[in-house]
């Protein structure tokens, strides 16, 4: 027997229309979290205001989906492709968007705190007006988009983490010892 999770993600995958029926019915309670989404191509739908938290998305197509207001804490989007994907108002708390390719999204007032965008290629998504981008993770690999499309006091250029700079301490510590 089927939840009613499983049908939403079915109609999700299948019929595009119904579930878009389904959605205005069920309002704002939809609970998708914990979904496994990974693998597959999703273009053209309206998610918002839906609960992803934990739901599982990595190595998907993903173009013109919008995600405004959706909770995504700890989803992960790992080697994603995303374009002209609408993640405004989102909570991003711990979202992976690792190694995924993002162009042409919309961040605007999303809530970044936690996420990880390690090794992401962000060029041309707007980052102008999201909440607590300072407190994501990101590496040298990440690729910014320009000064314009992130917020005023956000630095881009990569400092490690505490953990690393105490391991260069001390081997440089290390290093000034004369045997």
């Amino acid at each position: 027997m089927s939840t009613p999770k499983d049908e939403l993600i079915n109609l999700l995958l299948n019929n595009k229309d119904e579930f878009a029926t389904k959605k205005a019915e069920m309002g704002d309670d939809i609970d998708l979290s914990e979904s496994e989404l990974s693998a597959l191509d999703l273009s053209d739908l309206d998610l918002s205001n839906i609960d992803f938290s934990g739901a599982v998305f990595s190595e998907s197509s993903i173009v013109g989906v919008n995600f405004s207001n959706c909770d995504l804490t700890s989803a992960d989007f790992s080697r994603c492709k995303i374009e002209e994907c609408d993640f405004s108002g989102c909570i991003l708390n711990g979202t992976n968007f690792s190694y995924a390719t993002l162009n042409f999204c919309n961040f605007n007032e999303a809530d970044m705190a936690g996420c990880v965008l390690n090794e992401a290629e962000l060029t041309d998504s707007d980052f102008a007006t999201s909440e607590n981008l300072s407190a994501c993770r990101f590496d040298e690999g990440t690729i910014w988009p320009d000064n314009e499309k992130l917020p005023e006091d956000f630095d881009s250029t990569y400092n490690y983490d505490l953990s690393s700079l105490q391991d260069d301490e001390e081997n440089q510590s290390e290093n000034n010892f004369d045997y």
